[in-house]
């Protein structure tokens, strides 16, 4: 396979609610931004993949067309990805094969979130329920964020992570959002006032919630020679892994220890790939998908970040901060920064492209030369992709 840059990557800032903008026009600012970066005009375009997640949310079946043809790429190809929180990731890896593969030398990815215009928030979480298992766990009551409040709480009784413990996520991923211009939510919190905010579902606090924002992010994927063309400082997109598990969330069997089994194995594909060895020194920033904050702290175990039950206390002693051994969301995650669905693994991949190219500003990791992005969707984590980058 031929080696695969990011050379071009912008994004929106993130909002609860663009009130002026369509969905189109989100994703217009992204990629205008994106291809400036990158000193190219769209007529270089090779082909587009869109990274829209749910139809409901924008009362339109097939958006990327509206899109493709307001970016003045009518007649190019494009695909559509939606893979629930994991659209933006999996959109980056169906790009990365065109590109590693031959077919295309350069291609536009694009992931694009516009919801608000629903009538009101019970509209988007039934909008989102139609991606569970309709036969029996909907019936049962199973909810998007019981299916991740259900993990949390094996974890709190197997290894005695606390409510406090999940708070400090929160508490970490606001304060970082203070340091990143776009981010929704940039706030100083004490484990206190975490703790205090109401009950969503147990024992997640409003808090421990991840955001509800519009916005858009958009790269652009150069092979090699075009890379070096473009950029003297091309992101290198090392590994790409990507795991699926069944949506029915008791089905799963055999994952041992596993929470999150999905995210082991699409750790492992990225992890052998890339030779990376021990991921805990070997990797020198990540973004993860921490929809709840207990998810976070789950996630630093599934990707190997500490040992099984180790996560709340590696997170106590400073290990995931900003300047610790190993920042994890670093830009606030999808707690303090975003979480506009179809963008946020996408968004993900430029924060790494910030980092490795020192231009993070005030939340730059100093040195940071491999990162990771690890985006999920679907009931606890069904969907899972984990992308390595790193520069020369």
């Amino acid at each position: 396979m031929r080696r695969v840059a990011v050379v071009g990557y912008a994004n929106t800032v993130f909002k609860r609610r663009h009130a002026d903008k369509t969905f189109a026009r989100l994703a217009y600012e992204a990629v205008r931004d994106a291809l400036f970066m990158a000193k190219v005009r769209h007529q270089q375009v090779q082909e587009a993949v869109y990274g829209i997640y749910n139809d409901l949310f924008t009362h339109n079946m097939m958006p990327e067309l509206h899109i493709h043809y307001q970016l003045g790429l009518a007649r190019k190809p494009a695909v559509r990805v939606t893979s629930g929180g994991a659209t933006g990731g999996v959109a980056l890896r169906t790009a990365w094969q065109e590109v590693a593969g031959g077919l295309r030398d350069l291609v536009l990815v694009v992931g694009v979130e516009k919801y608000a215009d629903l009538n009101g928030v019970l509209e988007m979480i039934k909008a989102m329920v139609y991606g569970g298992d309709q036969f029996f766990e909907q019936m049962a009551g199973v909810s998007p964020a019981g299916s991740y409040a259900s993990p949390a709480i094996f974890h709190m009784q197997r290894y005695g992570t606390t409510e406090e413990d999940m708070a400090r996520v929160s508490v970490k991923n606001h304060a970082n959002a203070e340091r990143n211009p776009d981010a929704q939510a940039p706030m100083r919190l004490t484990v206190d006032e975490v703790m205090a905010s109401p009950m969503i579902i147990y024992p997640y606090k409003l808090l421990d919630h991840c955001l509800s924002s519009e916005g858009a992010c958009a790269l652009l994927l150069a092979d090699e020679d075009t890379a070096v063309r473009l950029t003297e400082r091309p992101v290198w997109i090392k590994a790409i892994g990507y795991s699926t598990d069944s949506g029915r969330q008791a089905e799963r069997d055999g994952v041992g220890d596993s929470l999150l089994p999905a995210v082991v194995a699409s750790a492992r594909e990225a992890y052998e790939a890339a030779g990376i060895n021990d991921p805990a020194s070997d990797i020198d920033v990540a973004e993860v998908y921490d929809s709840f904050s207990g998810i976070e702290i789950i996630l630093y175990e599934e990707l190997g970040f500490c040992g099984r039950g180790e996560g709340a206390f590696r997170l106590k002693e400073g290990f995931f901060d900003l300047g610790g051994g190993l920042p994890v969301n670093p830009s606030g995650g999808l707690i303090g920064g975003e979480h506009a669905v179809s963008a946020t693994g996408l968004y993900q991949i430029a924060e790494i492209c910030r980092q490795l190219r020192g231009e993070a500003g005030e939340r730059q990791v100093e040195g940071a030369r491999r990162g990771l992005a690890q985006c999920m969707g679907g009931a606890r984590g069904a969907y899972s992709c984990v992308t390595v980058m790193e520069v020369d």
